[in-house]
């Protein structure tokens, strides 16, 4: 299915990288769903640049089951065709501060729970929300956001990182599942990006740093990450399934 023809949906789409996403997805005529927990009024304001014949913004917090049967509901009502096409975006509360991360003398379960939460079992929930639909059309995408810190663990940030890599194993385990009913499943990994809201703590000599370390010599965008993800969504993917695709400029080779 070419992009223009897809319905997305790209969780926590309102702001950071997530609304980067969006904007992707718009440029190549999709119709996608902003979804967002807190930052209403960013998603609606990113909603309507974008177009409302093509473009709407929606609520749900995706680690509530309940919430999201009723965001897909929504969308296929207002689109008139169910989503073809998930983007799990959407990050538990968290801040990219290295000074400020929890050690491993320091940190609770509770912030690996909060983790878990937000990158397993809001994937879980979306992707079961979406699998009737896509089944009735043969043909599904889900791309899932990982990180490079479980390859490269310049900063220990245990419990993202843990909730990543689970996330990485059920992006292989869904890919298995689901390929018989024209359904790819993978990941994009990138490192720290410049910049978003989740990495706007992250002070100066860290990305310099970075850039230093990359063949590219600079820090990846969240355009240039959200590239990949139009690649695993588009038909030059339709083979790929399974997958985790590393963008951070050439830092960790995977």
């Amino acid at each position: 299915m070419q992009l223009d023809k897809q319905i997305v949906l790209v969780t926590g789409g309102g702001r950071g990288l997530g609304a980067a996403l969006v904007r992707s997805f718009a440029e190549q005529n999709a119709r996608v769903i902003v979804n967002y927990r807190n930052s209403r009024e960013a998603a609606e304001e990113l909603a309507a640049s974008l177009g409302a014949d093509r473009t709407v913004a929606l609520r749900a917090d995706v680690t509530d089951a309940g919430q999201v049967a009723a965001l897909f509901a929504a969308a296929e009502a207002h689109f008139g065709s169910p989503v073809t096409t998930v983007i799990n975006n959407a990050l538990a509360d968290f801040s990219f501060n290295g000074d400020a991360r929890d050690r491993a003398d320091v940190i609770t379960w509770d912030a690996f729970d909060a983790q878990l939460r937000g990158s397993v079992k809001a994937t879980l929930h979306t992707t079961q929300a979406a699998l009737p639909g896509m089944r009735s059309l043969g043909f599904g995408r889900i791309v899932n956001i990982g990180t490079n810190l479980f390859q490269n663990p310049v900063v220990p940030y245990h419990d993202y990182t843990a909730a990543k890599a689970a996330a990485l194993s059920l992006t292989r385990t869904l890919a298995a599942d689901l390929g018989p009913d024209g359904i790819t499943v993978n990941m994009v990994s990138g490192g720290l990006l410049r910049t978003t809201d989740a990495s706007a703590a992250t002070p100066d000599e860290v990305f310099d740093l970075i850039a230093s370390s990359t063949p590219l010599q600079r820090v990846t965008t969240p355009e240039e990450f959200a590239d990949a993800v139009l690649f695993f969504a588009s038909p030059w993917s339709r083979a790929v399934t399974g997958q985790n695709l590393v963008v951070d400029g050439g830092l960790v080779k995977d």
